[in-house]
């Protein structure tokens, strides 16, 4: 069978998500008005708060979101076959990751922008305030933590691609500069894109060689890069979201669509052959079972709790105009979607393995394919379709991958300074109010988790060890999201079936594969992933408890509908 099949399955159900389904959520249920002075207009301070176009928006979004998780998710999840992956993807995306970025950025434009965690207590109560951000702290502490060694792996073993990963940084700050002073937007993408497809090349001449040179060195090459990487992202938290994070995203969301087209255009050129089987009946001995954990290895890609955060924590303090949230929100995840079904279509061509031979060679066990098996059968895929040398292609997905994951720490590290600036105005304490020391103790506790939990491959690799209750935790968060949300609809007096089914879906995959999880820990004494998991359940188990009894009012009449604005 060819790949075409799994593109065309996962595009044509991308296709009615958007022209059909988004429409009627939209129009429907969330009833986006144009009219509605969105808070990004109301209390613009061209720091936090700024009216952004939507299709800058959307590319600093799509960015933030996607990270390496819909990469790395779906590389792994094929070892159970890929038609499970291709069907959670596609329906995912289509009913369960664009309700839920789209209202959550819906809610939070109506709730003064404020975080999911922030705006439950007026849809829900106090408490739920308080648990819920204590959830979101902690899944954004497990993001950074994660994405920080994927960088830093990639940083080490392809050396090709430090070049063109930080040269975005100056191409963004300049792309920043020119958008503030209304520079033709087309002009600047292309030239931006440009130079940084130019840097890329750069980078296959130029290769930066840190693995020989920090071997002993301080905290060696990952460690190094590890500690390199949080103290850019603290930085770049602090500076206004026009000059680095929003172009940042946006410039790197323009050069990874283009890769985006890239990979699709050459499956159809190559044609390659599906060598991975539909339905893996050859497993190694201690492989997860595929329910539920199919439904937290792929979180990103088809529905991800980190979503919604980033829709309630920065986008709803950019968004220009309210009718902006299906753009930006729903074609968000299809655009995560779009990159996980790729990546499917990848790692389970033959132009990354020739034969199910080679395919059962290169996927020996759960886990074992990763961004590297997205990054080599991608690169030979476009080798192949388009001509471009094997050397660009791998250090262009290389850099793909980076950037993607370098942009989710941006807006992670910012979204915690906010959660923490949150706590202070909430506690009226006023150290967690100012900005350097929210944001310094944020970067602390990420460096606490990353170095504080190790594999014992190298200081640092703790990101990789939390993987697992990082998508469960993700899932819980979604699962939070889509209940509050549900639950506003309810008060407003609106249909909140389209938000309940997936939540009560994700809610009972998500927990039964955080109870597997607490099990694994246990037997192998894994005691910080242990508490890590007790932790985000518990607090998610009262979240859920308090939401219930709000429902049980609402429906017994005893619980008043409110404004549909907490202006």
């Amino acid at each position: 069978m060819s790949s075409v099949f799994i593109v065309l399955f996962g595009l044509v159900g991308f296709a009615f998500g958007w022209f059909v389904y988004s429409r009627f959520i939209a129009e429907r249920i969330y009833r986006l008005d144009p009219d509605y002075v969105t808070p990004a207009n109301r209390y613009n301070d061209a720091i936090d708060y700024v009216p952004t176009n939507k299709y800058v928006l959307w590319g600093s979004h799509f960015t933030a979101v996607a990270g390496a998780a819909p990469i790395v998710g779906p590389a792994i999840a094929v070892y159970w076959g890929w038609l499970p992956a291709l069907v959670w993807v596609t329906l995912g995306s289509i009913f369960f990751a664009g309700v839920h970025d789209m209202g959550a950025l819906w809610a939070s434009n109506r709730h003064r922008a404020r975080s999911m965690g922030a705006l439950s207590e007026d849809v829900v109560g106090a408490r739920t305030r308080s648990l819920f951000m204590i959830v979101i702290f902690l899944l954004l502490l497990m993001v950074n933590a994660v994405f920080g060694t994927i960088i830093a792996g990639q940083m080490v073993s392809v050396e090709t691609a430090i070049i063109p990963a930080w040269a975005a940084i100056p191409v963004a700050i300049a792309v920043g500069v020119l958008i503030r002073r209304r520079i033709n937007l087309l002009a600047i993408s292309l030239i931006g894109v440009a130079i940084l497809y130019f840097t890329i090349h750069l980078g296959t001449v130029w290769p930066v060689q840190t693995e020989a040179r920090w071997d002993g060195v301080l905290l060696g090459p990952h460690g190094n890069w590890i500690l390199i990487l949080f103290i850019y992202a603290g930085i770049a938290s602090m500076l206004p979201v026009w000059l680095l994070l929003q172009p940042r995203d946006y410039i790197n969301g323009s050069q990874l669509v283009l890769g985006l087209l890239m990979l699709y255009g050459a499956v159809f050129l190559v044609l390659p052959d599906v060598t991975a089987p539909m339905i893996n009946d050859n497993l190694a001995e201690g492989t997860p079972p595929l329910f539920p954990i199919l439904f937290v290895t792929i979180a990103c890609g088809a529905l991800s709790g980190f979503h919604g955060i980033v829709s309630s924590g920065t986008s709803s303090k950019q968004l220009d105009n309210e009718k902006d949230a299906r753009f930006v929100g729903y074609l968000g995840a299809l655009g995560e979607g779009s990159l996980a079904l790729i990546t499917i279509a990848v790692v389970t061509g033959s132009l990354f393995a020739a034969t199910a031979m080679d395919w059962g060679a290169a996927y020996p066990s759960f886990g074992s394919g990763a961004a590297g098996a997205f990054i080599e059968g991608g690169a030979r895929l476009i080798t192949e379709g388009w001509g471009i040398p094997f050397a660009f292609s791998q250090t262009m997905l290389a850099v793909m991958v980076v950037l993607f994951a370098g942009t989710t720490m941006d807006s992670g590290l910012r979204l915690q300074r906010y959660i923490i600036q949150e706590w202070g105005n909430i506690h009226s304490v006023g150290f967690l109010k100012n900005n350097y020391l929210s944001t310094l103790i944020a970067v602390a506790c990420c460096l606490m988790l990353a170095f504080g939990a190790s594999n014992g491959n190298y200081p640092g690799d703790g990101g990789m060890l939390i993987w697992p209750i990082f998508g469960a935790a993700n899932q819980i968060l979604a699962s939070l999201t889509l209940l509050v949300i549900s639950v506003y609809l309810m008060r407003l007096g609106r249909p909140s079936l389209f938000t309940l089914v997936p939540m009560v879906f994700i809610v009972c995959v998500a927990f039964a594969a955080s109870a597997w999880y607490l099990f694994d820990h246990y037997r192998s004494s894994n005691w910080l992933l242990l508490i890590l998991s007790v932790a985000v359940m518990a607090a998610s188990i009262v979240v859920i408890l308090e939401a219930l009894s709000v429902i049980v009012k609402i429906r017994s009449g005893k619980s008043p509908q409110i404004a549909e604005t907490a202006e």
